[in-house]
């Protein structure tokens, strides 16, 4: 591996799946203004909002789920029902 080129600013933070509530602690170099507590021992860490994780991604769970963020497939069909017209 190159030396230097690795970031030296690691933290612990939690990472929180919005879509069902799943958190998990690692360490990153992602920043975040909010803070949780973390159960595990009470302290807090910033945390880290995730869109979808292994515990909600179909891949991994084996169910085939949809997950509309925003209303993302709304959009999409209104852009495209305008243009087929």
């Amino acid at each position: 591996m190159k030396k230097e080129i690795h970031p030296k600013s690691y933290r612990t933070v939690v990472f929180k799946d919005m879509s069902n509530g799943y958190t998990f602690l690692s360490r990153s170099t992602a920043h975040s203004s909010e803070t949780i507590v973390w159960e595990g021992d009470g302290q807090e860490y910033p945390v880290i909002k995730l869109e979808i994780s292994n515990t909600s991604h179909p891949f991994y769970t084996g169910k085939n789920v949809l997950v509309d963020t925003a209303g993302r497939i709304d959009k999409f069909k209104k852009r495209y029902e305008k243009k087929a017209k």
